[in-house]
């Protein structure tokens, strides 16, 4: 198996996931368990349904393709370059969306949450000087999103040394593992789950699934499998991602053993089943798909913030409809952030603070 095949249908599975991120981060709006959000209208079961059937797999997923991806750029670089090129991919563009962009979505945090009443650049002061549950839903400081790029930023970086050594000393076959114990690897995530964890989300877990991607999705044999009983694994994510939805939304009491255990299912069998998937259907590259690769990173940078103003703008206009502001936001939304992508692109300074490559006449 050749990186190049490799490499379009994981980028294809990366770009596809974080289309995902615009339904995802709107539904926030609606959660019925009370998480602080930027907007936040009232809860509605149906709508946190979304959040609640994605949640368990979608961001680990994208930890298991970094690490993929690393196994394939240290081919490459040495461990310098590799240093360089994190800090330019997620560093430099995660300081911008918290310096430039997370401001915007704090502070309307801040006017619909507790009805803040001065001026846009007034509430710098606060962002920068109120640390509390660092969700920003009070106008205080927050990373958002950029938590993401930040933990994938120093997972590389704490990873690296073990990395070169394993490069340095290994015979340069990978062994592969039986499919069984694959299936298995799993079974940690609820151990690692509360360890180094800064607002639910674990360092640890995250930095376990990156090696897993590393060490184990890397190999041809295993990746063959995934592919061999995607939709036996399909199955069975989908249905724990399904009764993960019901336990936790919609059944009239709590069932929290049976709720972890349909959560942590969900996480781990639709990672290996969406894998699968892709090396089976996404393994090609079209102009559509090669578009979607060279916009994926901007999309996932601009989309929250006009989530956010989306959702404040039409509230304002319409008052609390709830399926006409979810459709709305949709809409407004991808048309917006992908406005953005354009104009970025075509910026060399703006490509630069957002960790993606010039390509004017892509």
């Amino acid at each position: 198996m050749t990186s190049n095949i490799r490499k379009h249908y994981l980028d294809n599975l990366k770009w596809i996931i974080l289309l995902i991120l615009i339904p995802y981060h709107t539904a926030m709006a609606w959660n019925v368990w009370g998480e602080p959000n930027y907007i936040f209208f009232e809860g509605n079961r149906a709508i946190s349904s979304i959040v609640v059937f994605f949640s368990p797999y979608f961001m680990p997923l994208l930890f298991v393709l970094a690490g993929i991806g690393t196994k394939f750029a240290l081919k490459k670089r040495t461990g310098k370059e590799y240093i360089a090129e994190r800090v330019k991919r997620l560093l430099v563009p995660m300081l911008f969306g918290t310096i430039v962009l997370m401001p915007i979505l704090c502070y309307i945090g801040d006017k619909f949450n507790y009805s803040y009443n001065v001026g846009f650049f007034r509430h710098y002061a606060v962002f920068f000087t109120k640390y509390t549950d660092l969700t920003g839903a009070d106008g205080g400081f927050s990373f958002g999103q950029f938590w993401f790029l930040l933990y994938l930023f120093v997972i590389s970086i704490v990873c690296l040394g073990v990395l070169m050594l394993v490069k340095k000393y290994s015979s340069g076959t990978q062994r592969s593992i039986p499919f069984l114990i694959v299936i298995a690897l799993g079974l940690p995530l609820p151990l690692l789950s509360d360890l180094l964890s800064i607002g639910g989300k674990s360092l640890a877990e995250y930095t376990y699934l990156f090696l897993i991607g590393y060490f184990v999705f890397t190999d041809e044999k295993t990746i063959s499998k995934t592919e061999k009983y995607r939709w036996l694994l399909f199955g069975i994510g989908t249905a724990a991602s399904i009764l993960n939805v019901y336990l936790f939304i919609w059944a009239d009491q709590k069932y929290t053993t049976l709720n972890n255990i349909t959560d942590y299912m969900s996480e781990w069998f639709m990672i290996i089943a969406l894998i699968g998937m892709a090396k089976k259907y996404l393994n090609f590259n079209t102009k559509v798909s090669a578009y979607m690769k060279s916009r994926s990173f901007l999309f996932y940078i601009y989309h929250f913030v006009w989530v956010v103003l989306s959702q404040y703008l039409l509230y304002k206009l319409i008052g609390n409809q709830t399926w006409i502001i979810f459709a709305g936001t949709l809409l407004i939304s991808y048309l917006l952030t992908f406005i953005c992508c354009e104009i970025t692109i075509r910026i060399p300074f703006l490509c630069f603070l957002t960790g993606t490559k010039h390509s004017p006449n892509k």
